[in-house]
This record gives structure tokens, C-alpha cells and sequence, in this order.
């Protein structure tokens, strides 16, 4: 094997690295080549988010719960807007968004908190928001918990086999989340002020998805403004919050043809923040 084939990434000329195709490959043989690391980080996340607050991992389990609290006040007792069993209805959007800010928030983070470690240490860096995604899934996993509770004592009978297809429409979202967290990750290296940014952008992106209210509902509302109509319907959270209340909600199966398009969408993300991580990766070490 050649000395340029084995040398790092930001030490090749410009005209000895792969093209795009190439970097993908680097990519995903990083990726799995640094499975045990990756599993290493996500543990060392989990400990420190344990540790970082008096009540620890529980915060897993009670957050998604007091934002549901806030919600159902917000719209059933104060505008009086909430259908029936509200909290179960914004609860099944709750979960999954919250797996999916923290994925964001932590990506974003990943790199440019990772510092000390890319200058001293030699590592393929795409690593860092892969396990921070991952880490996710565990929050995710621990959010369960207070939904199964919530069925059991006061929805029993929405409760159905449906609530099996749970993973696979949290597989698509997991790509979906994947996507995001690489791209942010890699740009805030670069641009610090996304992380302010994104905090607004999240919110927004929230409050103009189907979360505190059916798509039926917003399609309807937005009617008479067509640019945020076709927002609306573009709106890749508009699949998956439909998608989690068809089977936690509705006790029926969701639109699998809708998620395959979201899916496809999702892993041309991936493709593409992965490009952009190994186009910038090189400059890591001088601009951090």
C-alpha cells in the first residue's frame, strides 16, 4: 500500500483526495470500522448527561411529560383547541421531537466540543455526531417509558398491536436525524452563530409541523396562504408526526408509501452531510 493511501486525510494534496463517491465510501468504512469507539462515546454521554443534574437519567423520563403538561394547558384549557385524549395526541409528537432537537442541539456541538481531543489526537472526526446521534436513541428508548405508562393507566383502550411499528418509523427518523446532525456538526465548525440560530429555527420548525394540531387541522388553517401550505405538505415532520399518532393514536398502520419517500429522502441527506463533513474535515484541526 502507498504512503499517500495511508497518510491523513488533511495531510493529501488536494489532487490525491477521492472524489465525491470516494469520500462516501471513507465515510461509511469509518463508520464502521469505529464501532466500538462510537459505542464508547455514547456511553460516556449518557454518564455525563446523568450526572450533569440532581435527578440524572430520570430527566429522561420526566421531561417529555412536563412539556406535555404545558401543551395540554396551553391548547385545551386556555384556547380551549384540544381534542380527545389530548395529552396522549401532543404526547405522541413530543417524544419524537425531542429525540430529534437533542440530536440536532448535540451534533451540533460535537465537533466544535471535541476540541482539545482532534488536536491532539488522530481519529476520523465523523465519528463525534454519529455517536451523539446515537446517544439519542437511547433518550428516545427511555421516553417510552412514560408513554407505555400513560396508555396503561388512562388510554387502555387505544392501546394495539400498532404500537409494534414504533421502531420502524423510528428507524426512518433515526436517518433523518443522522443527516441533520452531520451537516449542522460541520458547519458550526465554521459558523458559530448556527447554534443560536437553530434554537429559533427548531422552535419555528415545530410550531409549522402537525404537532399541537392534526395535518387535517393546519391543511385547513393554511388554506388561504398557499406558500405555507405547500411548506406544510414539503414538511418531512408532517410524515413522521402523522406516522407516530397513526399507530399510538389512531391504533392503525401508517402510510408506508408517504415514510418510503421521507426514508429516500433521509439517505440522500446522509449522502450529502457526509460529503460536506469530509470536504471540510481537513480544516477541523486549523480553524478549531
Amino acid at each position: 500500500m502507498s504512503i499517500k493511501a495511508e497518510a491523513p486525510a488533511q495531510f493529501r494534496s488536494s489532487a490525491d483526495r477521492p472524489n465525491a463517491l470516494g469520500l462516501l465510501r471513507e465515510a461509511a468504512s469509518e463508520v464502521l470500522a469505529r464501532r466500538r469507539l462510537i459505542g464508547y462515546l455514547v456511553q460516556a454521554d449518557m454518564r455525563k448527561k446523568g450526572a450533569d443534574t440532581l435527578l440524572g437519567n430520570i430527566w429522561w423520563i420526566l421531561d417529555p411529560l412536563l412539556q406535555m403538561l404545558v401543551y395540554v394547558i396551553l391548547v385545551s384549557v386556555i384556547f380551549d383547541r384540544g381534542g380527545p385524549d389530548y395529552p396522549l395526541f401532543i404526547f405522541s409528537a413530543i417524544l419524537p421531537w425531542k429525540w430529534f432537537q437533542s440530536s440536532v442541539m448535540d451534533g451540533l456541538t460535537s465537533v466544535t466540543g471535541a476540541e482539545r481531543l482532534i488536536r491532539q489526537i488522530q481519529f476520523p472526526k465523523l465519528v463525534l455526531p454519529v455517536a451523539s446521534v446515537v446517544a439519542g436513541v437511547v433518550n428516545f428508548a427511555f421516553g417510552l417509558i412514560p408513554l407505555v405508562g400513560l396508555m396503561l393507566l388512562f388510554y387502555r383502550d387505544r392501546i394495539s398491536v400498532m404500537l409494534l411499528l414504533i421502531p420502524a418509523i423510528a428507524v426512518v427518523q433515526f436517518v433523518f436525524n443522522l443527516g441533520m446532525a452531520v451537516g449542522v456538526s460541520a458547519l458550526n465548525v465554521f459558523y458559530r452563530d448556527i447554534g443560536n440560530v437553530a434554537r429559533h429555527l427548531l422552535r419555528l420548525w415545530f410550531y409549522l409541523s402537525p404537532a399541537l394540531f392534526s395535518l387535517d387541522q393546519l391543511e385547513k388553517a393554511t388554506a388561504g396562504f398557499p406558500i405555507i401550505h405547500k411548506i406544510l405538505v414539503a414538511n418531512p415532520w408532517a410524515t413522521l408526526f402523522t406516522a407516530y399518532r397513526d399507530v399510538i393514536y389512531d391504533a392503525r398502520p401508517p402510510d408506508w408509501s408517504a415514510l418510503f419517500v421521507v426514508l429516500v429522502g433521509s439517505v440522500i441527506l446522509v449522502a450529502l452531510a457526509a460529503l460536506l463533513f469530509k470536504r471540510v474535515e481537513p480544516a477541523f484541526a486549523k480553524v478549531l
